[in-house]
């Protein structure tokens, strides 16, 4: 078994509250000066910057799986990873389909900037990623487990945008095995909150929108293997 420093939430500038700073080539250079193993880049309702994401990483010896932010209909954001870029960009031509199309407003909510493999712009995304989709929560194990992923409900313990503060309470045929909550301190609190947690593994990212907020290797995983699906097969064990 092998243990990997990771950082499972990380917003490129795709997404209209990233810096533009975190263009893939920074963020996997970030993550190598860093000392994390594994990252995934995950975007506001997109993978279309993971490509560019994955070939930085893989020149900086980091590994990056493909991953997105997703947004509910009840506006409960979902991490959702991939074990590789075909599966999340099916994924994404999915949620896009499923989208609100309300043209972003640059001055207010911030540009959508489109990398290439050389880390270059190659365009912006029109329509605000930040909406919500009309995708149920009750929906997305099933989407991600057909392409092979996982979906982890993002920073249980914030009081925005999370599936307890918005739904008020876990749906006890709730099928996810692995939650992110952000501030650790309220893990034991959560837990006994809400006992649908106790059976899933807890993790901790940044859901950094700059480059300083990328993790610390602080957090680890342990997997059998290195590779996606690898990574993907030990989050859905309970740790």
């Amino acid at each position: 078994m092998t243990q990997l420093t990771y950082d499972l939430h990380i917003h490129s500038c795709l997404s209209p509250c990233g810096d533009n700073d975190m263009t893939p080539a920074n963020i996997a250079g970030m993550a190598a000066v860093k000392g994390l193993d594994v990252i995934a880049v995950t975007d506001h309702n997109s993978c279309r910057n993971c490509a560019p994401a994955m070939k930085m990483a893989e020149e900086y010896g980091v590994i990056a799986l493909p991953g997105m932010e997703l947004c509910t209909e009840e506006e409960v954001h979902v991490v959702c990873l991939f074990p590789d870029l075909q599966a999340a960009l099916d994924f994404d031509a999915y949620v896009y389909d499923k989208m609100l199309k309300i043209p972003n407003k640059e001055k207010i909510f911030g540009e959508q900037l489109l990398y290439n493999d050389m880390d270059e712009i190659i365009g912006k995304e029109p329509n605000l990623l930040l909406c919500n989709t009309s995708i149920g929560f009750d929906e997305v194990y099933a989407l991600t487990e057909e392409r092979g992923g996982i979906m982890i409900p993002a920073h249980v313990d914030k009081t925005t945008n999370s599936l307890i503060a918005n739904l008020g309470f876990i749906p006890p045929d709730s099928q996810f095995t692995c939650a992110e909550i952000k501030n650790l301190s309220k893990k034991e609190e959560l837990l006994r909150q809400h006992v649908y947690l106790n059976q899933c593994r807890i993790i901790s990212n940044s859901d950094a929108h700059y480059l300083e907020h990328i993790n610390e290797p602080e957090h680890r995983i342990e997997v059998s293997g290195t590779s996606a699906s690898e990574i993907i097969k030990a989050l859905k064990i309970k740790a």
